[in-house]
């Protein structure tokens, strides 16, 4: 492996990794019923209509059933968006839908608070199970 080809970088293969494999999760180590908060504010992807770079916050509420995810391969997952041409919308989506499929929480709450475009600020929430007990979530001003 060498430095200067960036195709073999053990961080783009990590990555990769997490993109096309299943994430790693750990058994729930409660049965109380609590809520895990996680927020990744380094998000970036390419607008599928201009390939600019878009930025944004990635906020996840879940209340966990038997799985938690490793915080690790959730960061590599949400870097893994970042060459690809997608929507806010499709973005915070997909996530929902993998963590969802993947933990089967009994609620989920996935917020991509994205950096203003055009002066046009955009906050998308997708939320599925029990989420009543997630705190309102406050968006970014800036």
């Amino acid at each position: 492996m060498t430095t200067s080809d960036s195709s073999t970088q053990y961080g783009d293969l990590a990555i990769l990794q997490a993109r096309e494999e299943p994430l790693e999760k750990w058994p729930n180590p409660s049965d109380n019923r609590y809520t895990i908060h996680l927020e990744h504010p380094e998000f970036t992807a390419l607008c599928p209509r201009s390939g600019y770079p878009d930025f944004g916050t990635i906020v996840v509420d879940y209340m966990p059933a038997d799985w938690v995810v490793e915080l690790k391969a959730f960061k590599l997952y949400v870097n893994s968006f970042r060459n690809e041409r997608i929507s806010h919308e499709g973005v915070t989506n997909q996530i929902a839908d993998r963590l969802w499929k993947e933990l089967s929480p009994h609620g989920l709450r996935v917020i991509g608070d994205f950096t203003r475009r055009g002066g046009v600020k955009t906050v998308i929430t997708v939320q599925q199970g029990s989420c009543e007990s997630f705190d309102p979530y406050q968006a970014n001003l800036l």
